[in-house]
Formats: C-alpha cells, structure tokens, sequence
C-alpha cells in the first residue's frame, strides 16, 4: 500500500472530487474525466469500471449522477485501497474488487446495466516507467480485445459499454465488438482544431442493432498551438474536464 507521504491530494472537477494519487505513478488526467462523461447510465443503474485504478472514472461519474450503483476491478492492490479511501472521501459508495479480467472475482460475476474501461495504452519495445505501479498501469499486457471480451460478459441485455483508449487501438477494439456488441458509436478526441484525434471513446449496446457511426471529434484545446502556460479548453470540454457536465449530446 502507498504511504501518506507518497500522496498528492488531487482536485478534480474544480475541486467538487478530491482524489489521493500516488506522487510517483500512475496519475490520472483527462481520459477517465471525459470517460465518466460519456457513460449514459442513470440513477438506481450498475456501473463497472474495468481498471479503476484510483477510482477517477468510477467517482466523476458518481458525482455526476447520484444514486449509481458503483462497482470497480483494480489489479494493484495499492490503487485498490486508493479508490476506496476516494470513495469514502467524497461521500460516493463504490465496491473495490481486486483481480484482473481473467480471473474476474465471483463477487462481480454479475450483469451491469453499464461497464466503462480506460485500458492501458503503451505498447511495449519503449522505455518503461522506472515506477513499477505506474508501469504496469500504463503498459499494455492484455490485449484490447480481452478488455471487450471481459466487458461483454458483465452487461446485462442492452447494457453500454463505453471505453476510451489511443486511435491506433481503435481496430481491435472495432473487430472485438461483434457479434454481441453493436450499435456502435466512435467519439474522437482531439487535442487542437485540425490535428489528427489521438484518442477515442467507444460506446457499444450488448445486443445493439443500429449502424455504425463517427461521431464529430472532440476537440479539447482553443487555437492552433500552446500560447501559455493556461488550460484553454475549449467550452464543450471545459464543461466536462471543469464542471463535470456530461458528454452524451455527441452521441446522439
């Protein structure tokens, strides 16, 4: 487990979710931000975050929409007891599981109205982070289609997956979806006007029959470059990343 002094105190969402991250290690940023807000789930519905690692993802959206049913897999016991002293923190309930996807633990072999995943995305052949934690959080070991896979078989009969992960991930994830998943819908992320989207949300129904569709792209940033040490979102996503508004307009 982390020390108290290997903690930072992170604000999120202005300051309305505080967060204990690790000051070496995996740090949650944007991604699990914009991933709670793409999530269509309601009040009284279950949602299982797949990876919750501290807990970011799992708790923006349950400050969005009280009343969830929260339920999160971590593999590293260390995040494990990160998300749930997040949890209590902020007044959120959510149920911490430790296991990884093969050997899902018994007390999640359940059907989720929702799952949502923020899958590693560093292929391996780079240099690895010297943080062991913060390594194997961001390294790809278990491929995107074992991340679908696992998500299908916790959602109920037309629950939602919704899952973010790098552009380049995009076809395994597409090719992993059929034929339980459909009604597929791909969200871009981004960075500035005009550059190419690094990033992508997914958003699948288990038993979805409707036509594939790109969505328009997300761009994060104002302007064309950096011109400042400032944030410059752009207002839809200062809505989400500041505010904690909600993401499903681009998806309809």
């Amino acid at each position: 487990m982390f020390d108290d002094a290997e903690l930072t105190d992170d604000k999120f969402l202005c300051g309305r979710l505080r967060l204990l991250q690790p000051a070496k290690g995996y740090r949650a940023a944007t991604d699990p931000v914009l991933l709670a807000g793409a999530c269509p789930a309601e009040a009284g519905e279950s949602v299982l975050d797949l990876g919750c690692g501290a807990g970011a993802a799992a708790l923006c959206l349950g400050h969005r929409v009280p009343g969830l049913l929260l339920a999160g897999l971590e593999l590293q016991p260390a995040y494990a007891d990160l998300a749930r002293r997040n949890a209590l923190r902020n007044g959120i309930p959510l149920e911490v599981h430790e296991g990884d996807l093969a050997r899902m633990p018994k007390a999640l072999r359940r059907d989720f109205d929702h799952v949502i995943a923020n899958p590693p995305y560093f292929h391996a052949g780079g240099s690895p982070s010297p943080v062991a934690a913060r390594a194997r959080a961001m390294q790809v070991e278990t491929p995107l289609s074992d991340w679908v896979a696992a998500a299908t078989r916790r959602l109920r009969p037309g629950g939602w997956l919704t899952l973010i992960c790098g552009a380049d991930g995009l076809p395994e994830v597409l090719a992993a979806l059929p034929p339980k998943l459909g009604s597929a819908a791909v969200l871009p992320l981004a960075a500035r006007e005009g550059r190419p989207a690094l990033r992508v949300i997914v958003q699948a129904r288990k038993g979805g029959r409707a036509p594939f569709r790109l969505l328009a792209p997300l761009v994060i940033h104002q302007g064309l470059a950096h011109d400042g040490d400032r944030e410059s979102y752009t207002a839809e996503a200062n809505a989400v990343l500041r505010d904690g508004a909600d993401l499903l307009a681009s998806f309809r």
